[in-house]
């Protein structure tokens, strides 16, 4: 049973675009619609656009697109249904009672109930003679009972079925467990655990559900630390660890970001409880625009050694396009912080935390370690260097006050280091202008159209194709006049055919016809398809008398498809066909 018509059409009248978008993007008026900069991608001149009154978005970019669910399914890492709950709970709508769930929220749900189980076994055989291993190593780092039992630490037992059995007894399938990635499938085509004989790190999601888990191995082999995979619950590049705990401290203030679980557990024992790590990968403009949501100002605090001072570096412009000031802690006398606290306390760590500066100066400190000052050629290397920093800066004011700190040092005038920054940083915008309108018109034009390969091929067709789609979108009031004059088999491409008949079913139903009424039955890439599709025409004004011509051009490129089908046909076929086209003129 889907949710009903009159359900979804109050939860679109209360869930404007603009207005859901707004509590993630900074979004500016632009006429009627808003520009920003967009969430799914790393820009620094806006190409994400919101159109209220037609409630849909479109990234010209990276081509996101669809509308407020699909938006939510993206942002929010959501199947429909959660997206719709989400949307329903903001809204303050209640779930209608007798919606049935669908196949893959009931798949989620499995899941997670087998992380649980997961994590309970894990953690009790840490606390059984089984676990001494594990016991012992967490001893070592210096862990508190409390702080193992708050963050759920476990421990994967040396043997390949343990878990496996553990969890077939809880009533499980193999199935479900290697969806979960907790096992894979052997040779032999039974189930064999994942992980054995590693300290087990849950990995727990904003909701409070066990999402994933990171393991680290207590002897030499490798890797070190092995994470779930990519799951329906799972996305390491959307998620962050301890930031189940993190979000509640300092008010929503300060972050600090960690290179590995044991650096945040570390902290967050020593009373640093806004400390999070990403899972195993570079930091990721998903997890700074995560991170945006619960700080303004985030501390990176990686590693001292050269790999975590690079990532350092790699990490500061990724938080900067999310809109987060960003400092970086320089640690001396220990290569990461549970180190550092081990050796020196919590105190003194503070104090070097409270003092740490912010990213251009660290940036600028970095590039000037290159060169030698001495000479001219090193001068002019590191200023080069260090415009490039400032021309990255947004706030104007800033950007002036590091010129002049670097005209003071280096003997330059104020007004000439301005005067490249400003240089460098219109030749960055027209570059980045220059790139996403490229992609806009290679996808426009079809010519890597994943969602629709036949586009390519079939241009004129496509175009009217899409011109009918976008009008029944924006008039839906026509949709069943357009139905009478055009049948889907007329169509040439087959997703444009699938947008259409749903379109059809939807007026025929006396469903709301909209771009909402599709999120349902298309993916996102489909849906990012469709708004695309609404963009091209956006601001031009066309209408049936239009409309009847592109239906005229579908009618001829069907004829002829027919004709060179014709032409590929056998004899017989050929025959039969020219018999046919005598019979209709009859």
């Amino acid at each position: 049973m889907r949710l009903p018509d009159a359900f979804i059409q109050e939860l679109k009248d209360r869930s404007d675009i603009g207005e859901i978008v707004s509590e993630y993007v900074g979004l500016k008026r632009s006429g009627r619609d808003y520009v920003g900069l967009c969430p799914f991608h790393s820009e620094k001149t806006p190409s994400f656009h919101v159109h209220p009154d037609e409630g849909y978005f479109y990234c010209f970019g990276c081509g996101a697109g669809g509308d407020v669910i699909t938006f939510i399914k993206r942002i929010e890492n959501l199947d429909y249904m959660e997206a719709v709950a989400f949307l329903a709970k903001h809204a303050g709508l209640a779930m209608p009672e007798t919606y049935a769930d669908d196949g893959m929220a009931k798949l989620r749900t499995r899941i997670l109930q087998v992380n649980r189980e997961t994590a309970r076994y894990y953690y009790s055989v840490l606390n059984s003679d089984a676990g001494a291993d594990g016991r012992g190593y967490l001893q070592k780092r210096a862990l508190k009972p409390e702080t193992v039992r708050r963050f759920g630490l476990g421990f994967s037992p040396p043997g390949r079925f343990a878990l496996v059995d553990y969890l077939a007894g809880k009533g499980f399938t193999q199935e479900e467990m290697i969806m979960a990635n907790v096992a894979f499938k052997s040779r032999s085509g039974r189930a064999v655990d994942r992980f054995f004989s590693r300290v087990m790190f849950p990995i727990i999601d904003l909701r409070g559900n066990v999402a994933a888990f990171g393991g680290r191995t207590l002897g030499s082999g490798e890797p070190k630390y092995l994470n779930t995979s990519e799951t329906p619950v799972f996305n390491k590049g959307s998620m962050l660890f301890a930031l189940n705990f993190a979000k509640k401290s300092n008010g929503g203030r300060r972050l600090i970001l960690c290179e590995g679980y044991m650096d945040v557990i570390s902290m967050h024992q020593a009373g640093f409880t806004d400390a999070v790590a990403t899972l195993g990968t570079a930091l990721t403009p998903s997890q700074a625009r995560l991170m945006s949501k619960y700080a303004k100002e985030v501390v990176v605090s990686y590693d001292s050694d050269e790999a975590g001072q690079k990532a350092a570096s790699r990490a500061i412009p990724i938080l900067r396009e999310a809109g987060l000031s960003v400092k970086v802690l320089t640690i001396s006398g220990g290569k990461d912080p549970d180190e550092y606290i081990k050796t020196y306390g919590p105190a003194k760590f503070k104090q070097m935390l409270n003092a740490s500066g912010n990213d251009v100066e660290y940036r600028l400190g970095k590039a000037k370690l290159k060169y030698d000052a001495g000479s001219a050629q090193g001068r002019v290397g590191y200023l080069n260097e260090a415009v490039a920093v400032l021309a990255g800066v947004d706030n104007a004011m800033e950007r002036e006050i590091y010129a002049g700190k670097l005209a003071a040092e280096t003997g330059i005038k104020t007004e000439t280091v301005m005067a490249q920054v400003n240089k460098h940083g219109r030749i960055d915008s027209k570059k980045e202008r220059k790139k996403e309108f490229k992609a806009f018109r290679v996808k426009s034009a079809g010519l890597k159209d994943r969602v629709n390969p036949e586009k390519s091929r079939y241009l004129r067709a496509a175009g009217a194709e899409e011109a009918i789609i976008a009008y029944i979108i924006k008039y839906p009031e026509n949709a069943k006049e357009i139905g009478e004059m055009l049948t889907p088999g007329q169509f040439v491409t087959q997703f444009d055919r699938r947008v259409y008949q749903a379109l059809m079913q939807l007026a025929e139903n006396g469903r709301p016809v909209g771009i909402t009424g599709l999120a349902e039955m298309f993916s996102q890439d489909e849906m990012s398809s469709v708004a695309r599709m609404l963009q091209n025409l956006s601001g031009i004004s066309y209408n049936e008398s239009d409309v009847r011509k592109y239906i005229e051009i579908l009618n001829e490129e069907h004829e002829k498809q027919k004709l060179l089908a014709a032409d590929a046909a056998q004899p017989r076929e050929i025959k039969n066909y020219l018999d046919e086209l005598r019979r209709q003129k009859k």
